[in-house]
């Protein structure tokens, strides 16, 4: 499958690196595809990089790895009309560093709202699915490296792009996955991000996932 990703940092190498490991065709989307940072990736990788525009078009999936302060801004950058019909795997979360260490959520997407809510928004002809957006970047390719068997939900408002998702969480080994209903649920999951970060801090440790006990 020919995937876009949009955004350069930590999170997008790192999920485009496995999907091109996985078979897939991967575009890197970025505000400057001429970094060497990028340029190396996609040597390194076999991926290849471009504008956010140009991969929103080569996607026939797209993952929206951007910083949740930027995300709106990005979509715009990269045309709404290129998500037309696409499923849309929003991993962004809406963190607030302005005051430092430990963030907290940006106020519009808190409570009542969500980032989630917000992309569907920007694309009403696309069909977003959060997911990913609980856990590092290394768990979310490789959920064992958490040390155990943790839990990873899903939320969106169509039914067949969540488990074209799914599909995807499972190829990257996750095995316990919930589905937890139309995209308005990205509220919980964002939610999550603060007691995350806690978490980390006072266990030194990033490779930590969440597990629901049934």
């Amino acid at each position: 499958m020919k995937i876009g990703i949009l955004g350069s940092g930590m999170v997008g190498k790192t999920i485009g690196a496995a999907l091109v490991t996985l078979g897939h065709q991967v575009k890197l989307g970025t505000r400057s595809p001429g970094k060497s940072d990028v340029t190396e990736w996609a040597k390194a990788s076999g991926g290849s990089a471009g504008t956010f525009a140009e991969a929103a078009q080569f996607g026939e999936m797209l993952f929206l790895c951007t910083k949740g302060e930027a995300t709106l801004d990005a979509l715009a950058i990269s045309g709404p009309s290129h998500f037309k019909g696409k499923v849309v795997v929003d991993i962004t979360n809406p963190l607030d560093f302005s005051r430092g260490m430990p963030p907290a959520l940006l106020t519009q997407f808190a409570n009542t709202n969500s980032l989630g809510e917000e992309v569907q928004k920007a694309l009403p002809d696309a069909r977003v699915v959060k997911s990913l957006n609980i856990v590092n970047c290394e768990v979310m390719v490789n959920p064992r490296k958490s040390g155990g068997d943790p839990t990873m939900f899903v939320c969106g408002n169509d039914a067949a792009a969540k488990q074209s998702v799914i599909e995807i969480l499972k190829s990257f080994g996750w095995k316990d996955i919930i589905d937890l209903g139309d995209i308005s649920t990205a509220r919980g999951t964002e939610m999550m991000l603060p007691i995350w970060v806690r978490l980390w801090m006072a266990t030194k440790n990033g490779y930590i996932g969440f597990k629901v006990v049934r």
